[in-house]
């Protein structure tokens, strides 16, 4: 390849696997030059929209907080290679992953990774009073190339009634007695930043998905109301919006969570009698572009077929992880067991790797070389 141009051997590694990559940068000095430049790195992401995601694998059982990362872009029949990547023990909290960057969080401490490159960093601790809880989330801004870290806390005892600049969107509902107040950081900046109360808080840890420069999460208006929402932070102006729902009575009914698939905002909802449906939102931020896209039957992986042999009600409730360039669709079962839908032919598969943990938490996780 050295007779070619520059800019065409860029565009051929852009386009290759992550894990690829990371092998030819053994083939000789002036590879490893390329593949650890920013050009390639900004170049490769770029067209990681149109490769298949990866998984990020966290164990909690036999070995707790061991990871792996299986590239399914670079999955082929027969191939399925789970590499184990190093990742410190001690920050097991892991917080989510944006555009190859893990982040994780352990009491007040919080690092951010690329697993593959080794590059980490520490920031700056949270900072929380006693009696306070909350999430967290992790995105990137396309319009100012700037990562962030949202942090939404609360009182675990009581609310916090303190007045400050309202940072939600004036149609966002405000008949609740919660208040939580939102902080945010900046990568490379050194301290916390207050943006003021928000009238809701989460009652879990929830899904949390990036989408149009957007960080969404599902959360519930009030303490006794059932009814959940949607919520989205626009991370450029650093703003809350309440996002239109689907009218589904099951989002309502039964626990759900958010995923991407093909770039589209998705909700994935389970089934009282097993089984999932996936409503796509084809068009952002419009109520009437979201579709009843997959209505996916109940199914129990061959690994807990036995589990749930002496029960006399079995119950195969799936979590819709992502989809693939094929269409289909990976599939959860009680974070101990990897399905694969193919929605066309209605057909399930067990899919396994040598060497993963029974029991284990994922997230999704694109590879690439972005250094922090």
């Amino acid at each position: 390849m050295e007779h070619l141009p520059h800019d065409v051997v860029l565009d051929i590694l852009s386009r290759l696997p992550i894990t690829t990559l990371m092998q030819s940068k053994c083939v000789c000095r002036a590879w490893r030059s390329i593949i650890q430049s920013s050009l390639l790195a900004n170049k490769h992401l770029s067209h990681m929209t149109e490769n298949d995601p990866g998984i990020i694998f966290q164990s909690h059982w036999p070995i707790q907080n061991q990871y792996y990362f299986v590239d399914f872009a670079a999955y082929t029949e027969g191939n399925k290679i789970l590499k184990k990547i190093s990742v410190s023990t001690e920050h097991a909290n892991l917080v989510g992953s944006c555009n190859g960057l893990l982040c994780f969080c352990n009491s007040s401490q919080i690092h951010i990774c690329n697993p593959l490159t080794k590059d980490a960093i520490e920031l700056p601790k949270l900072l929380r009073d006693p009696g306070e809880v909350g999430i967290l989330g992790f995105g990137f801004s396309p319009t100012t190339k700037e990562y962030k870290l949202v942090e939404i806390v609360y009182q675990r005892r009581r609310p916090v009634y303190q007045r400050r600049r309202p940072i939600f969107s004036t149609h966002l509902a405000a008949s609740n007695s919660f208040q939580s107040e939102v902080r945010i950081l900046t990568l490379g900046g050194s301290r916390w930043r207050s943006l003021g109360m928000v009238p809701y808080r989460f009652i879990r840890q929830p899904s949390q998905v990036m989408v149009c420069g957007r960080l969404h999460w599902i959360f519930q208006p009030a303490k006794y109301k059932m009814e959940n929402q949607i919520i989205s932070f626009e991370l450029t102006a650093e703003q809350f919006q309440e996002v239109p729902k689907p009218d589904c009575g099951s989002l309502d009914r039964c626990f759900y969570e958010l995923m991407v698939l093909q770039g589209h905002l998705s909700a994935a909802a389970s089934k009282a009698i097993g089984g999932l449906e996936i409503w796509v939102m084809k068009e952002y931020n419009m109520k009437d572009s979201w579709i009843k896209e997959f209505n996916i039957a109940s199914f129990l992986p061959k690994e807990l077929q036995h589990i749930n042999a002496s029960t006399r009600f079995p119950r195969s409730f799936f979590r819709a992880i992502c989809g693939f360039k094929s269409g289909k669709i990976l599939l959860e079962h009680r974070s101990k067991a990897l399905v694969l839908y193919d929605p066309v032919h209605e057909t399930f598969e067990d899919l396994t790797f040598e060497g993963a943990p029974n029991w284990f938490k994922m997230v999704v996780h694109v590879g690439s070389l972005v250094g922090i």
